[in-house]
């Protein structure tokens, strides 16, 4: 039994449903939170989540602030869409980003690209990482070409992005150093104790590989008066612009 002000669980039944779970879970909301925020109620949040709604823009509109994202990302309007087609920013300025903070922004657990050079060449895939004991960890398929790779401690690039198309702003942090096949069984039961994220490729991916980052870099993105930006960052030349 949920009590108030604690993350509450779902059964969704469509995609919206999916994507407000999914987001306001990400943000460790509750659904009062979410009503709060969005001027409704927690009957409502709950009931878009869990049955088959279709609420009006204006609503839309309101619950994406709420779980600060957009409409377009919560109805999967973007998500067949490559990202960085909007506009660039007006008086858009690139910034580097702390060691600190670009572990921060991993979120202990998420997609990233791992790129490796592998016996046909360069490689360039998606995985699925959790942050362990100050590295990141992979599960892959031990025939894999990375869990290949990875058993002579090959030199991969590890890279995770957000961007925030309604604002033309975002952020990229890159790890640089050796992967390496974890063959250990006490560590392998160790991490494997600690992971909670499985690949999304589905299962028999139980090998673990590692990443001992030597370069932690990050940067990012802003716009003056967008959300996030420093305050007294306000946009000098006029009207912030989106791509709402």
């Amino acid at each position: 039994m949920n009590t108030l002000g604690e993350p509450h669980s779902s059964r969704p039944r469509n995609d919206l449903g999916c994507r407000v779970v999914s987001r306001r879970t990400r943000l460790g909301l509750s659904w009062e939170d979410v009503a709060e925020r969005a001027g409704s109620t927690p009957g409502y949040i709950a009931y878009v989540e869990e049955q088959v709604a279709i609420p009006r823009i204006e609503f839309l509109v309101r619950l994406a602030n709420a779980l600060e994202t957009t409409v377009q990302e919560l109805t999967g309007y973007t998500a067949d869409l490559p990202p960085g087609g909007a506009r660039a920013g007006h008086g858009a300025r690139m910034e580097d980003v702390g060691e600190a903070e670009c572990w921060e922004l991993l979120d202990g657990h998420g997609v990233g690209r791992v790129a490796f050079e592998g016996r046909d060449g360069l490689m360039v895939i998606p995985v699925n990482y959790q942050v362990v004991d100050g590295g990141i960890v992979f599960m892959t398929a031990a025939d894999s070409l990375l869990a290949r790779a990875s058993t002579s401690g090959v030199e991969v690039a590890f890279e995770e992005d957000h961007l925030d198309e309604a604002f033309s702003q975002g952020w990229s942090v890159l790890l640089v150093g050796p992967a390496r096949t974890v063959s250990d069984e006490t560590s392998v039961r160790r991490i494997k104790e600690a992971v909670h994220a499985e690949p999304w490729a589905g299962d028999g991916r139980d090998t673990v590989v590692t990443l001992s980052p030597r370069r932690v870099t990050g940067r990012r993105i802003q716009v003056p008066g967008a959300p996030g930006a420093p305050s007294g960052a306000a946009d000098q030349g006029g009207a912030l612009s989106c791509d709402l």
